[in-house]
């Protein structure tokens, strides 16, 4: 198998069971984790781009008109990690899964709306599917699905602003860790002055999962970005699914959250509306919906 491929199952994969590695963290606030989250990938990125003799180019990228766009970068992946790690740990597995699965097709709206792309007739089909589906979950629960609808929307929102960006996934991350790391320092030596941190408290199992925090969000970062180099845009699109499907099998059958048929019926109308949505666009011209950018997912 093209080792593109593998590179983009195993990022994908990663991020499916990215559910596990938080629940695992369940005792510590979701905020404090993110602050563990954003310094110690910060710190690895910095590692890898030294180790890669990178950093004078590094450096060159830096500019006031980058330093504006990645803020803004910056501030939406940190609300899209937030939401999905509290939501995680807040027993909400299968909605968060539900909001990955719309993204693709929010991602294509604000394509139109944003940067006046153009959709062929059959793609506004999946569309018009994907709000129905969402419609009638809004019914189900009673209430929208706020944490899918957050989801999507905020890493949407960070997709067209990196569709807009200027560097690679390497230095871009790098910027907004960078921009989110003396925040998420200073609240963290805070929450350690008031004896409310986590950290050094709660046991070494826990300090070492917070701290392999950078890890577990550099790592698939990396691959993903190899993968999306060396094999077409239409199977990186395709492989983008795993790790919803697989959040979705996490909450139902390990975590047993609760899944009523209504909800598979709710569910099923987006499903379809991906399925739709995928065949349209390799049969056109094998270039589905670029793949989600530089997950964030959770």
């Amino acid at each position: 198998m093209n080792k593109g491929i593998l590179y983009g199952i195993g990022a994908y994969v990663f991020w499916g069971f990215f559910p596990i590695y938080w629940k695992m963290l369940h005792h510590v606030p979701a905020i404090q984790l993110i602050g563990h989250r954003i310094i110690w990938s910060f710190l690895l990125l910095i590692v890898v781009i030294l180790f890669t003799k990178q950093w004078t180019d590094f450096r060159k990228t830096v500019n006031v008109k980058v330093f504006r766009i990645y803020t803004i970068a910056a501030l939406l992946i940190g609300v899209n990690w937030f939401l999905y790690v509290w939501a995680v740990n807040a027993n909400f597995i299968v909605e968060t899964s539900l909001g990955y699965f719309i993204n693709p097709l929010l991602s294509v709206l604000m394509g139109v709306i944003f940067l006046k792309e153009r959709l062929r007739l059959a793609q506004w089909i999946p569309v018009l599917l994907a709000a129905i589906g969402v419609t009638y979950l809004t019914f189900v629960y009673g209430r929208p699905p706020y944490i899918a609808l957050s989801l999507a929307l905020s890493f949407g929102l960070y997709g067209l602003v990196k569709k807009l960006s200027p560097l690679g996934s390497l230095y871009g991350l790098t910027i907004e860790t960078g921009i989110l790391f003396i925040p998420a320092l200073l609240y963290l030596i805070v929450m350690q002055a008031k004896n409310t941190a986590a950290f050094l408290n709660t046991g070494t199992t826990s300090d070492l999962l917070m701290i392999g925090a950078g890890l577990v969000t550099t790592i698939p970062l990396l691959m993903f970005a190899s993968a999306a180099r060396s094999i077409p845009l239409w199977v990186v699109g395709l492989l983008q699914y795993i790790a919803p499907t697989l959040q979705f099998l996490i909450g139902v059958f390990i975590y047993k959250e609760p899944f009523s048929h209504n909800q598979w019926i709710g569910f099923g109308i987006v499903w379809a509306a991906l399925l739709v949505f995928l065949v349209e666009n390799y049969l056109a011209n094998r270039t589905p919906v670029e793949p989600i950018p530089e997950m964030g997912e959770g």
